[in-house]
């Protein structure tokens, strides 16, 4: 893998770095924290999109790695390193769960140089998520993951950052063909609720970075087509396998706020 610190543009906004801002962390720039504050103070309440997209992350492999016997994840658009990475939440109940992130900012990759060093059981591939072939192919994807054994594809807030025109369904079917049965597909995204709250923040994303597309429930669901979609489906992710779902995670306990539910989640198997 590559990773050079003199590559990392602090001039110009990143979208791992505007996440990480959000989320609190601390590796971000002015200009990341000026698009970040954009969300903080003109849409209040919208940094619950990002908190509740990482719980539902979180779930999910805890999910993966105690209720199937799927060992391998390949975390596509993994963004920058916080609390509770793909590779600890799934090695504290698996130790030797193995994960290959994937993302080209620059900053990621050198902080995936670091987490390199430190787990001999994670990789960082520096390829587009756009191609498919490139990061399958990669010789540390190679190395980490058996394809011949199941695998768990994350679509963690990814796919709402691949426009129409870069076919975001074709990118899931890739990984769907190329699989075996049994693996498991995790995606969060971008949900349309036709309010002003969505309008608003499509267009924040789109002017800064020419990216950033909400869908609708089906929509999202026709991204993991050929898939079995798990219950509770295509659901709000604070809603996805959680205590605030109530049982069987549907009929919430508390009422969600508008932002909440502008962030989805679900799970799907290859049958």
């Amino acid at each position: 893998m590559t990773g050079d610190s003199s590559a990392i543009d602090s001039t110009r906004p990143s979208i791992a770095r505007v996440y990480d801002y959000l989320l609190g962390g601390k590796d971000n720039y002015a200009v990341d924290r000026e698009i970040g504050d954009v969300f903080k103070r003109d849409l209040p309440g919208s940094v619950a999109i990002a908190f509740a997209n990482r719980a539902a992350l979180t779930r999910a492999v805890t999910e993966i790695v105690t209720t199937t016997g799927v060992r391998q994840f390949i975390d596509l658009g993994s963004g920058l390193p916080t609390a509770d990475n793909v590779h600890q939440v799934a090695q504290r109940r698996v130790p030797d769960a193995r994960v290959v992130y994937v993302d080209t900012d620059p900053q990621v990759l050198v902080h995936g140089r670091a987490l390199l060093e430190e787990n001999d059981r994670t990789r960082v591939v520096p390829v587009d998520v756009r191609d498919p072939e490139g990061i399958r192919n990669h010789p540390d994807t190679r190395e980490l993951i058996d394809f011949d054994r199941p695998v768990a594809v994350m679509f963690s807030a990814i796919l709402h950052h691949v426009n129409d025109d870069e076919d975001p369904a074709g990118i899931v079917r890739y990984w769907r063909d190329r699989v075996p049965s049994g693996s498991c597909f995790f995606v969060s995204h971008f949900r349309s609720g036709n309010n002003p709250e969505t309008a608003e923040a499509e267009k924040v994303l789109q002017a800064t970075f020419g990216r950033g597309r909400w869908r609708t429930d089906a929509e999202i669901g026709a991204l993991l087509d050929g898939l079995d979609i798990l219950e509770p489906g295509i659901v709000p992710a604070p809603l996805w396998r959680s205590e605030e779902a109530g049982t069987p995670w549907k009929g919430g306990q508390r009422e969600l706020t508008v932002w909440e539910r502008l962030i989805a989640a679900g799970m799907a198997r290859k049958p």
